[in-house]
């Protein structure tokens, strides 16, 4: 990379978003992290600057987001020059009877937090040179996974959004990418709640496939393999609009592209249901 980055960094202080943290960091670069709590007991260095910022909260992103602005300035000359969107979370259950309730919040921190941000930040961002958009998508992301309905549709959604921004951006400097993660072993597997009654007809079943699904990301990689992915994304000089992490994951996705809708859905089932 032959730009020293100015990075915006949701998600911050854990998992994912700490290891791009640390990587950017080390390379050089500036970041700006942002999280709820704003506070990393984990890591400190002089590059890397913490905010407390919700990123489901209207005035709490339009109010701390220039202020991160005018830092970056104070510091480059030029602000903000990147941003990765690390923050969300998982919540599993039936795609019938999880309540609605905990389906809009999922949105509102995976979907429509990236969007809330964006809006924010990209009229901040000086359009003189490339500004860049890296978001952490899933494989969940193109594959519909059982009991996990509601966050595999936050993950589609933002394929949408990511797809649409690259043709609408590009003629106004900006690039926008997703990569593409899957198991990996962060502090998020802990976090996920499984919700729905206590007695649906799905909640045994349902259960049984979600201590899978942990099991297998326990076991998945390291999440500095995605920071690098992440990495690489932002030095590229043209960056592919997504990339799955892992040789394992990229053949499965060039396989879903050639495999019938109904011998993709048997796999999932396969790996997940028996």
């Amino acid at each position: 990379m032959s730009r020293k980055e100015s990075v915006l960094l949701t998600g911050a202080t854990s998992g994912i978003g700490l290891a791009v943290a640390k990587m950017l960091c080390k390379e050089g670069h500036t970041v700006f992290g942002v999280s709820r709590s704003g506070k990393c007991e984990e890591f400190s260095h002089e590059r890397f600057h913490l905010y407390a910022m919700n990123v489901c909260i209207d005035r709490e992103v339009e109010h701390i987001l220039p202020g991160i602005q005018k830092k970056a300035v104070e510091l480059n000359g030029v602000g903000l020059t990147s941003v990765i969107h690390c923050a969300g979370y998982g919540i599993a259950g039936s795609a019938e009877d999880t309540p609605l309730q905990k389906v809009k919040e999922q949105f509102e921190t995976n979907y429509f937090g990236v969007l809330r941000v964006n809006s924010v930040a990209l009229d901040l961002m000086n359009r003189s040179g490339k500004v860049r958009i890296i978001v952490l998508g899933s494989i969940a992301g193109r594959i519909g996974i059982p009991f996990q309905s509601h966050y595999s549709s936050t993950k589609f959604a933002l394929e949408a959004y990511v797809e649409a921004l690259r043709i609408e951006g590009r003629q106004f400097n900006v690039l926008s990418s997703i990569v593409e993660a899957g198991d990996t072993a962060t502090p998020f597997t802990a976090h996920r709640s499984y919700e729905g009654p206590e007695d649906s007809k799905y909640r045994e079943i349902g259960k049984k496939s979600v201590a899978k699904m942990e099991k297998d990301e326990q076991n998945g990689y390291s999440p500095d393999v995605v920071a690098k992915v992440v990495c690489k994304v932002l030095r590229a000089k043209n960056p592919p609009l997504r990339v799955a992490v892992g040789f394992s994951y990229k053949m499965l996705m060039f396989l879903k592209r050639l495999l019938p809708d109904a011998f993709a859905g048997w796999v999932i089932t396969r790996l997940y249901l028996r």
